[in-house]
């Protein structure tokens, strides 16, 4: 499709179900405040839909994590492709026994005969003094189930094109959405795109950083700046957390030498000790320095905002460790 058209991630991903729900009347959505007479969402991003696909297949629910995922599973085994929101990422620990232990492993326990095509949509991201609890990223939760995906878009692009093959994918997503880049646009090129394949957002040939959802617009930054003293930083977007492009992060690493791995997630067990320990497994004798993490503090979300500011990476972190690693 070669139709291009500026939107924002908010809008993009409003569009991205709206089309799927245009062309498979099997796609339902459900969540709290979902409908449009309880405002489209707390953020609007379900907006419109309702009044185009009706309540039937736009519902309002309940404030009910269990009875959402619940309802999204058994619509997933009657043939439907449900996309459920739970609001916030933190909220996703309530109905974590039937994400885990029902959604994650039904097509494992039937043989293969059964699919839970389900889309889990929810937000989260530090900037606006939540505090602990609604601002967390959980990620490497889900990442560590088997049967589960997590997707992790860092623009309205790619939020489009990982939403529609989301719901069009047969197992369990988690589609998260960071609220402080709702409202950041971008060209929108209504493409096709796998989930497990990572984007190389800036071609770099002195250190590869590593990142997803809104650190990569840090780690373009921290390129930016670092570009001024004449160093080439690769930036490189996972997209999808879980499956990860293996071969996308190894074949970059390869070239620059150097890894940089960023995430907002805390950094203690986060998904970057993975992708490092694989790296140094298959790239040992080939690094310039030693594979660098950095992720959130050792801590629940501060609320007061200074505190907060301090708790996630920044640009200027990155700009750092990208020199530590080149003095290595």
């Amino acid at each position: 499709m070669s139709e291009t058209k500026k939107l924002t991630i908010l809008e993009a991903i409003n569009k991205a179900i709206y089309d799927a729900m245009e062309a498979d009347p099997k796609v339902l959505l459900l969540g709290e405040e979902v409908g449009d007479e309880q405002g489209g969402g707390v953020m609007g991003v379900t907006k419109g839909l309702s009044a185009t696909f009706g309540t039937d297949r736009v519902k309002s629910t309940p404030i009910s994590e269990q009875a959402i995922i619940g309802a999204a599973i058994g619509a997933s085994l009657a043939g439907y492709r449900p996309v459920a929101e739970i609001m916030l990422m933190n909220f996703l620990a309530v109905p974590m026994d039937m994400i885990t232990n029902h959604a994650a492993k039904l097509r494992f326990m039937s043989g293969g005969q059964t699919n839970v095509p389900i889309v889990i949509r929810t937000m989260t991201g530090t900037g606006f003094s939540t505090g602990g609890q609604h601002s967390d990223y959980t990620e490497a939760w889900f990442a560590h189930t088997p049967g589960i995906k997590v997707v992790a878009p860092s623009n309205a692009d790619d939020a489009y094109s990982l939403m529609r093959a989301a719901i069009e994918d047969d197992d369990p997503v988690i589609f998260i959405e960071n609220i402080p880049t709702y409202w950041t646009p971008s060209e929108v090129t209504f493409s096709k795109v796998k989930l497990g394949s990572a984007k190389i957002v800036q071609e770099g040939s002195d250190a590869t950083v590593i990142a997803y959802s809104r650190m990569v617009l840090e780690a373009l930054g921290a390129a930016k700046a670092l570009a001024k003293d004449g160093i080439s930083v690769e930036v490189l977007d996972l997209r999808t957390v879980a499956p990860w492009d293996r071969a996308a992060v190894l074949a970059s690493v390869e070239k620059t030498g150097r890894a940089i791995i960023v995430h907002e997630a805390v950094k203690q067990y986060g998904v970057g000790a993975e992708i490092a320990s694989v790296i140094n497994e298959e790239l040992w004798g080939k690094l310039k320095a030693p594979v660098q993490r950095l992720g959130g503090a050792f801590s629940a979300v501060p609320f007061s905002k200074p505190l907060e500011t301090a708790y996630a990476p920044v640009a200027a972190d990155i700009v750092a460790a990208v020199h530590k690693s080149l003095a290595a």
